[in-house]
């Protein structure tokens, strides 16, 4: 937890000094100068092998962080030029995440590895355990072909020593859809177009925070400065993150230069009656099951790679599709911006033209710290619409679900309804989920709700708080508020 840890507060030091950097008297050279300034000359290399390494890492993050593909770096071009051209930028790059070469470790594959552990007993129960013939004894000592190996695991099994390892690769390991291999290079690299559901597992599993998002902050601030309407929309996951509550988050969004703040969970009311709804005249048609989620990877991964399943999918949009509907009926001229607790709502947002931008839990964090605003001393302003405590509720497990069924008992058809839990898109939920739509039914219930992250977006990969913290703040934040009302 430790190296997370560091790589978050990197992260935040970084994007804190870009954010400085944006309200300073010049932008363009005051980012020019963010490596030499966190690395200057003489000073303690705490992570690389040289100052210059350092700071090209450095560099790196603050082209992500100015919302630019590291991939298309041509290591010639200013981080001043990156600059004025994020400010001149109209809209966010397609892609939600880049790999930063300079970074990655350029990890060993992923493979299973006789270690000098091995004692070379006269049993051989690694040998007889492979069914592959992967395994020969070499100079007393057991071999494993990586030509023959299939990498099951049995050999680690049968070895009494525990010589025998699995060397994991974090982010490949990570990825529940295989999205992520290594070049010729040595180096991480992402298949978005065929592949990669945006789930971003990735991006909080690798220890050397070699992923990284493509910030849209300076697209964000420029909208502000340009006088825009500029209006913040609150993932319910937000109250996980704060001592205070979001009444006080919604204050210091305004002090940063926001016009208003909306809560999405108002959105995710709108959300629960509709799926209610959907729900009970699936079941009226004899539908084996329907999937809940407001989680844009799982629309990825139907996409993708279980297109089988997408007739059991719900047709109700998620809680920031209607909370960004609403904001634009009010005033089709009114900015957008999403505040997420993970990466793959940026993806969400890309394909809706009424979300403009997305500025993720951490990038707040730099926010108010870049501009000295203290949450705590902040005062309450109360949101126009309260939410539900149901639609509070929808950041962490099983929330989603509960307050579908919470619907269903007011319209009486609670009887109806059979829960289960899906909570973390891993390679063996997928198995599961592509036996349940081949085989046009789930043994385990008709109500299937569907989490990319474990312990739902309380956990998301884009938070700055352990996620049992978060829970207690959500679960504190909705025990205070009303029940749904579906009049």
């Amino acid at each position: 937890m430790t190296n997370v840890n560091q790589i978050l507060n990197l992260k935040k030091e970084i994007m804190t000094k870009i954010i400085e950097a944006f309200f300073s008297d010049d932008f363009e050279n005051n980012v020019q100068k963010i490596p030499y300034v966190m690395r200057p000359k003489n000073c303690e290399v705490p992570f690389r092998c040289c100052i210059h390494k350092e700071r090209a890492v450095i560099r790196d993050r603050i082209i992500a962080g100015l919302g630019f593909s590291i991939e298309n770096d041509d290591e010639i071009t200013l981080l001043s030029e990156y600059a004025r051209k994020a400010t001149q930028r109209k809209e966010p790059e397609k892609e939600i995440l880049t790999v930063l070469q300079d970074a990655c470790k350029g990890c060993v594959p992923s493979r299973v590895h006789v270690t000098d552990l091995c004692q070379g007993c006269v049993a051989r129960p690694c040998k007889g355990s492979c069914k592959f013939g992967a395994i020969s004894i070499v100079n007393g000592k057991s071999t494993i072909d990586p030509a023959k190996c299939k990498n099951c695991g049995m050999c680690i099994q049968a070895c009494p020593y525990g010589a025998i390892t699995r060397i994991v690769v974090p982010c490949e390991s990570a990825c529940p859809v295989d999205a992520i291999r290594k070049d010729d290079s040595g180096h991480a690299g992402i298949n978005f177009e065929e592949k990669c559901i945006s789930c971003a597992k990735c991006l909080s599993k690798c220890p050397f925070g070699a992923i990284h998002e493509k910030s849209q902050i300076i697209d964000i601030l420029s909208r502000i400065k340009e006088g825009k309407n500029v209006v913040a929309m609150l993932a319910p996951a937000v109250a996980g993150q704060f001592d205070e509550p979001l009444t006080k988050v919604k204050t210091a969004l305004i002090k940063a230069g926001f016009n208003n703040v909306v809560e999405v969970a108002l959105g995710a009311d709108i959300t629960t009656k509709l799926e209610a709804h959907d729900f009970i005249e699936r079941m009226e048609k004899n539908d084996p099951f329907m999937t809940t989620s407001c989680c844009a990877a799982w629309n990825e991964l139907v996409k993708k790679h279980i297109p089988e399943i997408k007739e059991f999918v719900s047709e109700t949009k998620t809680p920031l599709y209607y909370s960004a509907e609403i904001e634009k009926q009010k005033n089709n001229e009114v900015v957008t911006v999403f505040v997420s607790p993970c990466a793959t709502k940026r993806r969400e947002g890309l394909d809706n033209p009424n979300v403009d931008y997305v500025m993720n839990i951490q990038e707040l964090n730099s926010l108010f710290d870049a501009l000295k605003i203290n949450v705590s001393e902040c005062e309450e302003t109360p949101f126009e619409a309260e939410a539900s405590k149901q639609g509070r509720n929808f950041p962490v497990t099983t929330g989603v679900m509960s307050a579908v069924k919470d619907a269903l008992k007011i319209l009486n058809k609670e009887e109806l309804v059979k829960p289960y839990v899906i909570s973390g898109l891993n390679k063996q939920s997928i198995k599961d989920l592509k036996k349940f739509a081949k085989e046009k039914t789930c043994e385990f219930g008709n109500l299937i709700e569907i989490m990319s992250c474990e312990g739902g977006c309380v956990g998301g990969p884009s938070t700055f708080c352990m996620p049992r913290n978060a829970f207690k703040r959500v679960k504190n934040y909705v025990d205070k508020s009303n029940d749904i009302k579906l009049d």
